[in-house]
């Protein structure tokens, strides 16, 4: 994980010339602040699941060098929403896959930016 997170305006302006080339991406602003945490970056790991959080649960559960134990902890955590109706717990979907989140296609192993101003992906760590 990145050691300190970058300010996306700051990462947008530094590396202009990935926005160009579409190597950095910036989410639609359609996402709601959820969680402790309101800046945060870090590599992605993707997760295609429909109404059914079982693949959700067991990456979050997964040991790995540089993961993070979340449970209790400060996180950040980005949604459009939240519904009142408990998931399927099926275990359908699929795991280290590319999905398509706010108009932009995230793919394992990318890194990704949040803060107050929005959420960028790119295919590489960000430095200013």
């Amino acid at each position: 994980m990145a050691a300190l997170p970058l300010a996306t305006a700051e990462a947008c302006d530094a590396n202009s010339h990935m926005i160009t080339s579409g190597e950095l991406r910036a989410l639609q602003p359609v996402f709601r602040v959820y969680g402790g945490r309101r800046l945060f970056a870090g590599p992605v790991v993707t997760v295609k699941v429909f109404e059914d959080n079982v693949l959700v649960r067991g990456i979050l559960e997964e040991k790995g060098q540089g993961r993070v134990l979340i449970d209790g902890c400060d996180i950040g955590v980005r949604a459009p929403g939240s519904h009142p109706v408990k998931s399927d717990k099926r275990g359908m979907g699929e795991k280290h896959v590319p999905v398509t989140v706010a108009g932009a296609r995230i793919c394992d192993g990318e890194w990704l930016y949040a803060d107050a101003d929005g959420i960028l992906v790119s295919r590489t760590e960000l430095s200013v």
